[in-house]
């Protein structure tokens, strides 16, 4: 079964390309979503098998590439990624018919689609380094085809895509580095050849190829700090693509580090836990004070990855301090929480991504502050995004509360312990997830608030209407998975364990016990029953309502209009925007994010007492971008303006730079 789905997803994703080749504009669109569609649910379903049965499907192409051939080697820790990538390829594709009906809908666009969908799925099924190689540069090139989808008439669209272009390659060259220098010190190019010779690599070795590794996979993961990609990119491409790269194509960093960091080379000392949980900390706080402060709607959810990515990586950072200090089975509890998130995350920002989609369709904007009063306008979207929202807050009975307190409950449990560094990084870890969550939470409070709720603030936002059924089912498909992953995480026990078994550097035991509907933690009194707790919030629901009503059937109740201090219309213009929404804890965190605020007051001509008009601009810069990249860009620039003068025209030179060139050669071979 594993081998014939994952050859119906090659197929599949092949007619989709050529679907999107020759046929025209409304065939097109239909035919290559439902090929897309159809490669996802067949990549999901060999997912499912795997993690079903525990076993590992092995193929190899020998002759595929002149220099070596591809290995898929798809085990439980494969399967894991792969189902996360088809549960929001599949809705996004379905999805993208109707987006692109009235979007971005060119032959090179609409072959790169299912292109990416198929390469994100096969990155973690190879099986050897060029294979991966491979796969990951697929998956690059497609991407950066749809990030340039609306480069034509979006100026913003040409930058990201620069910007994503090259972190993308940087990531690559890391990746490529660090691969080569394991196969060649275990001495095979195959997974399994490094695993068996993993213990000839000297210590040194080792913790250089960790090093490349985490750099390069956690530039494609938009963990600080190299992220500044990630922000960009995601909100310029077509919002289903959007959808894919933030809910699957990120999380391609976690799984790469995990495989060759803990996998492929064993594990390592403690500190290779503790700068990953450090990078997770810096970057879950980053994320979400970045996410709270802004208000265009596709950059919020897009820096929202960068703090779930790192609320990810803290888990996995926890993962092998716990592993290296000897408690095995906390780490598999930890490790086994990122991998669920990873699930869930890919779930609930894929809903929030289409969501995002339909309100750009229907009003032309992404900023918040120019929206409102979408929910009577749009109640499908309206709906699902609210279900997102939840899920990504992390509130129960929602998928993202189950992943957030594994994550918890293994950070809470590692104390008291007997390595110091261990009794040190945990508390700090359970403070920052803890912070983020309430951030979190305050961050969808105002982007659903001010996008669905109130009066519409502009003339768009008021005519606005609601999606096609297509992009409408799409919703409603990740809306469903949401709820479905939030009440049956019990059947994801099981794979959970198996895909932690599959990392033998960092857990051996069996991180959660399934009694009925119940979790219990392995070696943690914690338990937890995500279906008793949402009947017993729907029964206390019901209750309130019940004693409402019965109140009102006992008394009389008026309708009275509250006491507005003189005013007796409600405009838009008394509502709360985004931005307003955020001041409050933007002056909290004022020394972490240096905003610029500028201020012009205009007053009448005849008394410079009575205001006119007030413009407030508040822009906040990456810091990051503005220290660290803008710096080194300017100091690039330089050398680059200095090899003009040696690069000037004149053969003379250029014969003079071949000879010194030959004589150096010559020398230093000698």
């Amino acid at each position: 079964m594993v081998g014939a789905s994952l050859a119906l997803a090659a197929g599949a994703a092949m007619l989709a390309m050529a679907s999107g080749a020759v046929l025209p504009v409304r065939q097109r669109v239909l035919w290559v979503g439902l090929f897309t569609a159809l490669c996802a649910g067949a990549g999901g379903v060999a997912a499912a098998a795997v993690l079903a049965g525990g076993r590992t499907f092995t193929v190899d192409f020998p002759d595929l590439f002149p220099l070596g051939g591809v290995r898929i080697e798809f085990d439980a820790l494969s399967a894991i990624f792969v189902l996360a990538t088809a549960i929001v390829v599949v809705p996004a594709a379905i999805y993208g018919i109707g987006y692109s009906a009235h979007g971005p809908s060119s032959r090179p666009v609409q072959m790169a689609w299912p292109l990416l969908a198929w390469s994100v799925m096969m990155v973690p099924a190879a099986g050897n380094v060029t294979g991966l190689i491979a796969f990951w540069e697929l998956m690059a090139l497609s991407s950066f085809v749809l990030v340039l989808a609306e480069h034509h008439h979006n100026a913003e669209a040409r930058t990201a895509a620069q910007w994503y272009a090259a972190m993308t390659h940087l990531s690559l060259l890391a990746i490529v580095l660090a691969l080569v220098v394991l196969a060649r010190q275990a001495g095979g190019d195959s997974f399994a050849a490094i695993r068996a010779g993993s213990h000839h690599i000297s210590p040194t070795a080792a913790a250089v190829v960790f090093l490349l590794s985490l750099v390069g996979f956690g530039a494609k993961a938009g963990v600080v700090p190299l992220h500044v990609w990630l922000p960009r990119a995601h909100p310029e491409a077509p919002s289903h693509v959007s959808a894919v790269m933030s809910g699957a194509m990120v999380a391609l960093g976690v799984y790469g580090l995990v495989r060759v960091g803990w996998d492929l080379l064993g594990g390592g000392p403690t500190w290779w836990g503790a700068v990953v949980l450090v990078v997770g900390l810096v970057s879950a706080m980053f994320g979400i004070l970045h996410a709270l402060i802004s208000s265009d709607l596709k950059r919020l959810l897009a820096y929202s990855t960068t703090e779930n990515m790192g609320l990810v990586f803290i888990g996995v950072g926890a993962a092998g301090m716990f592993a290296s200090s000897g408690n095995r089975p906390l780490a598999s509890v930890a490790l086994a929480a990122s991998m669920l998130l990873v699930v869930n995350h890919a779930a609930f920002k894929g809903l929030l991504f289409l969501g995002a989609g339909s309100i750009l369709s229907a009003t032309g904007t992404r900023d918040l502050d120019r929206l409102g009063g979408l929910a009577r306008r749009m109640p499908v979207t309206a709906g699902t995004f609210a279900v997102g929202s939840l899920a990504i807050a992390a509130l129960p009975p929602l998928n993202g509360f189950v992943s957030e307190w594994l994550l918890l409950q293994s950070l809470v449990h590692s104390l008291p312990s007997n390595a110091a560094v261990v009794a040190v990084a945990m508390p700090v870890a359970v403070a920052v997830v803890a912070l983020t969550g309430g951030l979190a939470a305050a961050t969808f409070v105002k982007a659903f608030g001010t996008t669905f709720l109130a009066k519409p603030r502009t003339v768009e936002a008021d005519q606005a209407h609601e999606s096609p059924h297509t992009m409408q089912i799409g919703l409603v498909a990740l809306a469903g998975a949401c709820v479905a992953l939030a009440l049956a995480p019990t059947a994801l026990a099981a794979p959970l364990q198996r895909a932690s078994l599959a990392v033998g550097g960092l857990a051996d035991g069996r991180p959660i016990h399934t009694n009925g509907v119940y979790l219990q933690l392995s070696g943690i009194q914690a338990g937890l029953s995500p279906l008793l707790l949402a009947t017993g919030l729907a029964v206390l629901m019901v209750a309130v309502l019940a004693v409402v009503r019965g109140g009102r059937r006992r008394r009389t109740v008026r309708d009275i209009p509250a006491w507005g201090c003189g005013r007796t219309v409600q405009t838009a213009r008394m509502e709360y925007t985004a931005t307003s929404f955020a001041e409050p804890l933007q002056r909290v965190f004022d020394d972490v994010l240096h905003p610029e605020i500028d201020i012009d007051v205009d007053h009448h001509t005849e008394s410079r007492h009575y205001v006119q008009a007030i413009r407030y601009r508040l822009h906040i810069r990456d810091g990051f971008e503005h220290r660290l990249y803008l710096p080194l860009l300017a100091v690039v620039r330089r050398w680059g303006d200095g090899a003009r003068r040696v690069q000037n025209g004149s053969i003379h030179r250029y014969l003079t730079y071949s000879l010194i060139t030959l004589v150096v050669v010559l020398v230093v071979s000698r």
